[in-house]
């Protein structure tokens, strides 16, 4: 192939606390529809958010386990934008200063993957298509904690996709921070996929499968972008910066919207929440609650 493929992930990963992130309105799986949707989730005026505890000491425990600095001083934000399953018109989250930044995941292959940043945000809920095309919403996820994970564009194959996904699972639920069940959505994946010639430097440009819901259907997503962008490019068309979802029955992508970038979104700081300030004593309190990690365990066996 003439070809490199040049692959970086967006997970979001829910966080196993009792209760959303601003709100006291409970997180269990597969209550009824819009039975979990407080006032607050709902976005009615007047109303204000208060942050979860365990949402953040979940979160700098995933950073301390996969070698992030944790920001001692940290900012939330609104994300604006509408969707039909979004009440508020805007997602609370973070921006210009995540919680974690500058960590890593190191394979079983010896390469490392670097986490750019992991940030605190709350859910949207959700949508259904319905076979007679109805959509109806379902707010009970609206507010639950998610936690973004964001990777480098540091992978170049679906197995190296797959196994920092993997590494990365073992990590959150070895530190009890959240089952990552893809079937109830607990752990979603976002991809970035580009090409570029082989051994160049210079990325192409990029396209974005959304909520990709199995490891198998990121190995053939990943596989399917890279040779339509292969066969676009010496074809002498042109990629378009997209925003895509995976369609399994046809084994293809379908475009739903061009590629947003963050001016689209007019972020500015969440006027209801003061900056989240971390002291280095809850730091290090979170530090001693971390087991031995999977890795860590099987590199202690190797060597024996």
């Amino acid at each position: 192939m003439n070809w490199d493929v040049v692959i970086g992930l967006e997970i979001h990963t829910q966080l196993a606390t009792k209760s959303k992130i601003f709100s006291g309105s409970s997180t269990q799986y597969g209550a009824s529809p819009n039975s979990q949707a407080s006032l607050v989730d709902l976005g009615y005026p007047g109303v204000l958010p208060v942050l979860n505890r365990d949402a953040v000491c979940m979160a700098i425990k995933f950073g301390l386990a996969t070698g992030c600095q944790i920001s001692p001083r940290s900012i939330f934000a609104r994300k604006n934008y509408f969707y039909p399953d979004l009440p508020k018109g805007y997602q609370i989250t973070q921006f210009d200063s995540p919680l974690c930044e500058n960590g890593y995941i190191d394979l079983d292959t010896n390469k490392k993957i670097r986490i750019v940043r992991a940030h605190l945000e709350e859910d949207a809920g959700k949508t259904i298509h319905t076979l007679e095309g109805d959509a109806l919403i379902d707010y009970n996820r609206c507010g639950a904690p998610l936690l973004e994970i964001v990777s480098a564009p540091d992978m170049s194959s679906a197995e190296d996709a797959l196994g920092y996904l993997k590494s990365l699972k073992e990590i959150i639920t070895s530190i009890k921070a959240s089952d990552c069940d893809m079937e109830k959505g607990n752990l979603r994946v976002d991809l970035n996929i580009s090409v570029m010639p082989k051994g160049s430097k210079q990325l192409g440009t990029r396209r974005e499968v959304k909520n990709v819901n199995s490891f198998k259907n990121i190995e053939k997503a990943i596989h399917y972008e890279f040779i339509n962008q292969c066969q676009k490019i010496e074809a002498g068309e042109s990629i378009d910066q997209e925003t895509l979802l995976w369609d399994d029955k046809k084994g293809v992508t379908r475009s739903i919207r061009s590629k947003e970038d963050a001016h689209d979104y007019r972020y500015f700081p969440e006027p209801d929440l003061p900056p989240l300030e971390i002291s280095d004593n809850l730091i290090k309190e979170i530090k001693k609650l971390i087991p031995e990690l999977p890795r860590q365990i099987r590199q202690t066996l190797s060597s024996q």
